[in-house]
């Protein structure tokens, strides 16, 4: 799998859950890049695990060894890493994960501000943390994903709001759609005879002119009309 092909396929659970819960979608494509190593890593491949997440997941835990930094000294540990049943379930843990309070700082703040503030808030022991993150949003240009639900998430209130809004949108569009229809409605063969019989009433004077369309409602008119003698050829002056 390529570059485009890994952050294609994460792309669309992290621009959900930007949206639904404020995790920067390029935060989490950078982290899941970094984490995983384009999701070729034995954690990624064993455990669907992307973000280095530790503990227990939906599919249990997996012992793995893992480097960590004391200062800038690296040191290697094995650990329990949560493993899951997809990446998409390691995408959703890890934005469950981000709504701790421990680092709600980062929440609804775009790409490079939230790789700041993740790092800051020790979600890696790498003191170089943040800046590799953004050294992959720069060159993968990850902001885009961000900019695709706007600068910001729709709070809830603005998402009810939105959906009230497209709710009338839709029926006015109904509406409208249903108003073109009977003006494009085509005489229909049960009217043709009243409607003749009203162009014809009176040669000086018709009912009607010959109309080459009307609504459903105003063939129904006359033709109710005619059929109750309302107006006959012989009553014409």
């Amino acid at each position: 799998m390529n570059s485009n092909d890994f952050i294609a396929k994460i792309a669309p659970a992290a621009i959900r859950d930007w949206q639904s819960s404020g995790v920067s979608a390029a935060l989490t494509i950078a982290q899941a890049i970094l984490e995983s190593n384009w999701g070729t890593s034995a954690l990624a491949k064993r455990a669907n695990n992307l973000f280095g997440i530790k503990g227990t997941g939906s599919a249990g835990s997996i012992s793995m060894p893992t480097k960590e930094y004391r200062g800038r000294v690296s040191f290697t540990v094995n650990a329990a890493f949560r493993k899951y049943k997809s990446w998409d379930e390691s995408v959703t843990d890890h934005t469950r994960l981000l709504l701790n309070k421990r680092y709600e700082q980062a929440l609804r703040r775009p790409g490079r501000e939230a790789a700041r503030r993740v790092a800051a808030a020790g979600y890696a022991t790498d003191p170089n943390y943040a800046n590799k993150l953004i050294a992959l949003m720069d060159k993968y240009d990850l902001y885009q994903y961000d900019a695709e639900m706007g600068e910001e998430p729709m709070t809830a209130e603005e998402k009810k709001q939105f959906e009230a809004l497209k709710e009338t949108v839709k029926k006015q569009a109904e509406r409208i759609a249903e108003l073109e229809k009977r003006a494009e409605f085509k005489m229909p063969d049960w009217a043709k005879e009243a409607v003749k019989a009203a162009v014809n009433y009176d040669k000086k004077h018709p009912l009607i002119q010959s109309p080459v369309q009307g609504s459903y409602d105003f063939y129904r008119l006359i033709t109710i009309m005619y059929r109750r003698g309302l107006f006959n050829k012989s009553d014409a002056g």
